[in-house]
């Protein structure tokens, strides 16, 4: 005989809900305002007094929104995890006047008033309807009983006694606190106040007020507007489907740079793509980051881009002490739906973008998250496949968050392309200082430290060779470079990008078992050291037949060119071999074609280009020179040549920006030059009119 059966919750069901559910005080109480926000209020009030003294202290919430009568009290409010805001979203259920769609869908986040106190108030009047009063004591849940036994008294009140006239809101008086309140708490929670909204753009229809009886406890907090002149570099882009629309980035010197200009750049319809495993072939392949087939509407994305040198907040900040611990704390980029903060990216503990990581695996591009304030808008129907967490705490981590998240990245990357252009002129408005020197020093300490925490074994004897390769390499690059510097390369870029690989690996081996961390850094590092080495290493020149260089070259890479489908135009061999003697490093060059043949490669794959044509070429029509021309017909150059030959400047995805900087460092050895010509400058068929050109030209 089979025997029906029902959970019967009980009482403290809802005491754990609340603890569970509810992380903090600040995540409590924005919850309770953004119940606010659904029920179309304009205003909400949050008044606090005698908090540090929970006996006497009492938090009130009041909002003017539409408010709440008996029946909702009894078939929404008091019915935990009900869909009423869940039609509404969906479309089932008819939007308010307002055409506000609701924040929370899950009808949990009234619990949140568990962690402010024990002591419930709440007054609420619906238009035309009765005031109504409810008064809780969540410590009489804090009992082995069924919830179902534990009363709640609502009374109705024909004449209202707080929403008189055509008044209409709901009031939440908090009392019996949960805990003393601290300065420190209070600050926290007044800045997560105002971090509701985006510091971009006010809503005007709904504005939070802050009130406290002890307002020394606020005294000093720096504002989004006491420091958002002060953002030296400013993006915003618009994104949908498979690329970014519009994206618009700007740079902005204060008046005391005066030696500095201005500059606004603007790119539309730029294709998004990501490195992915093709699990066939187990190869990392570049394919589109496609938005389209999730539901995630239009993406929008703003960012303020600090600099928080002392020499530079030197030339218009007063407070630097200040300014600095504003961006400490509010740094990051936040996620904003239908205008309400989703919590808690942007929050310290969550680098969900992974920019601090970046500091090390993009030497170079130092962005973190205090030095940058953003934000990402989404609407609220429109991103239905981007659910949050039962917790409150960010996204439920499904497919559509990981394209969302791939997107927001990609956008961030083109960004930061065009600011690294304009920091490395903010950079030269100071005298450089003498580089440090604490390389040979930390690769000694970092093999000492490798072969104390890491057990003998191979993983250890390939750590240890590598790093003295590197040591070896480094040596060797210190020497040259302190002697001449006719490389042209700054000993203080290697020394500083170096340092900082070298600090992180420091750090990775202390945090054993971190075997994978460790393999990665120490090979950007290898490879970091090695190719500045590769400038000066293979420096001997000969009399050298260009000819016979290209074809070694595409020799070297010829089943990397068959397998990506790119037809060669050999015109060079159309060339006398009188005339293509040069003196030069041979594999020097040879390396710098391939680099330069790679780079072509990606571009045209990332430009989708139906038919890839690399054509080379022997010309001695620039002056005094015989040149190698190189020409694709791909997207061309998305910078300038002047910034394209600078370290760590790259408009690729994931790039570090060395290989046309490694390439004008290898012409300048070669007492020869980099040069990017013009639409017109050489005879080239019309297709490679408007792709990339470039000329090795090497002196006669």
């Amino acid at each position: 005989m089979d025997t029906k059966l029902s959970f019967e919750p009980k009482a403290r069901l809802l005491l754990q809900l609340g603890d569970q559910l509810i992380r903090s005080e600040s995540i409590a109480l924005l919850e309770i305002i953004k119940n606010s926000y659904d029920a179309n209020a304009s205003v909400v009030r949050v008044s606090m007094k005698n908090i540090d003294n929970p006996a006497s202290g009492e938090i009130v919430i009041e909002d003017d929104g539409i408010g709440m009568d008996a029946d909702i009290i009894k078939n929404i409010w008091m019915q935990p995890g009900t869909d009423y805001k869940w039609k509404i979203i969906q479309g089932i259920k008819k939007v308010d006047k307002k055409n506000r769609i609701p924040i929370g869908e899950k009808g949990i986040g009234r619990f949140g008033v568990h962690k402010l106190g024990f002591q419930i108030e709440l007054v609420s009047r619906k238009e035309n309807k009765k005031e109504i009063m409810l008064k809780m004591n969540w410590k009489d849940f804090d009992t082995d009983d069924l919830l179902v036994k534990i009363p709640v008294v609502l009374r109705e009140r024909g004449t209202p006694e707080y929403f008189t006239g055509k008044k209409t809101g709901t009031r939440v008086i908090i009392r019996d606190l949960k805990n003393a309140w601290t300065r420190e708490a209070v600050r926290e929670l007044y800045r997560s106040v105002n971090s509701l909204s985006s510091p971009f753009e006010t809503l005007d229809s709904f504005r939070v007020y802050f009130n406290l009886d002890k307002q020394e406890w606020l005294a000093g907090l720096v504002t989004f507007d006491d420091i958002k002149n002060h953002a030296l570099y400013y993006g915003e882009c618009i994104i949908e489907n498979n690329s970014i629309k519009r994206l618009k980035y700007e740079f902005r010197p204060w008046d005391t740079m005066s030696k500095l200009q201005g500059r606004k750049h603007e790119l539309r319809d730029v294709r998004m793509v990501e490195q992915v495993l093709n699990s066939d072939t187990g190869k990392m392949e570049w394919v589109d980051i496609d938005l389209s087939k999730h539901k995630l509407g239009v993406i929008k994305f703003k960012i303020l881009i600090f600099d928080r040198a002392s020499k530079i907040l030197s030339l218009g900040l007063t407070d630097k002490k200040g300014f600095k611990e504003y961006l400490d704390i509010n740094g990051g980029v936040r996620v904003f739906r239908s205008g309400i903060r989703v919590y808690d990216y942007g929050e310290r503990s969550n680098d969900w973008l992974g920019l601090d990581i970046r500091r090390v695996n993009q030497p170079g591009k130092t962005l973190s998250n205090n030095i940058i304030i953003g934000a990402v808008y989404l609407d609220r129907v429109a991103s239905a496949d981007l659910e949050e967490k039962t917790n409150r705490e960010g996204f439920v981590e499904n497919a559509a968050y990981f394209k969302f998240l791939s997107a927001v990245n990609f956008a961030l990357e083109k960004i930061l392309t065009e600011r690294n252009t304009d920091k490395e002129k903010v950079r030269k408005l100071f005298s450089p200082t003498a580089p440090d020197e604490p390389v040979m020093g930390n690769l000694k300490i970092l093999q000492d430290k490798i072969i104390k925490e890491i057990p003998k074994g191979k993983f250890r004897n390939e750590l240890v060779k590598t790093i003295k390769d590197i040591e070896a390499d480094y040596k060797m690059i210190n020497q040259i470079y302190t002697r001449s510097a006719s490389a042209g390369l700054s000993l203080g870029i290697v020394i500083h990008e170096v340092s900082k690989i070298i600090d992180e690996l420091l750090a990775a081996v202390d945090e054993i078992p971190s075997h994978k961390h460790i393999v990665s850094l120490v090979k950007i590092l290898h490879k970091t050291v090695s190719d500045y080495a590769g400038v000066i290493k293979q420096s001997t020149k000969s009399k050298e037949d260009l000819i016979e260089i290209i074809d070694q070259a595409l020799s070297n890479i010829q089943f990397r060119i068959k397998a990506h489908k790119i037809e060669i135009i050999k015109s060079y061999k159309k060339r006398s071999k009188i005339n293509a003697v040069v003196k030069c490093a041979p594999n020097l060059i040879i390396s710098t074609i391939i680099n330069l043949i790679d780079n072509s490669i990606w571009w045209q794959n990332y430009a989708n280009i139906k038919s890839k044509k690399i054509i080379i070429d022997i010309t001695e029509e620039h002056k005094g020179y015989t040149s190698i021309l190189i020409a694709d017909n791909g997207p061309g150059f998305s910078i300038s040549p002047e910034e394209a030959v600078k370290p760590f400047i790259s408009d690729k995805p994931g790039g570090m920006g060395l290989g046309l900087h490694l390439a004008y460092e290898v012409m300048n050895g070669q007492r020869g030059e980099l040069i990017f010509p013009e639409v017109g400058d050489y005879d080239l068929p019309s297709e490679f009119k408007h792709g990339a050109r470039l000329l090795l030209a090497f002196k006669r």
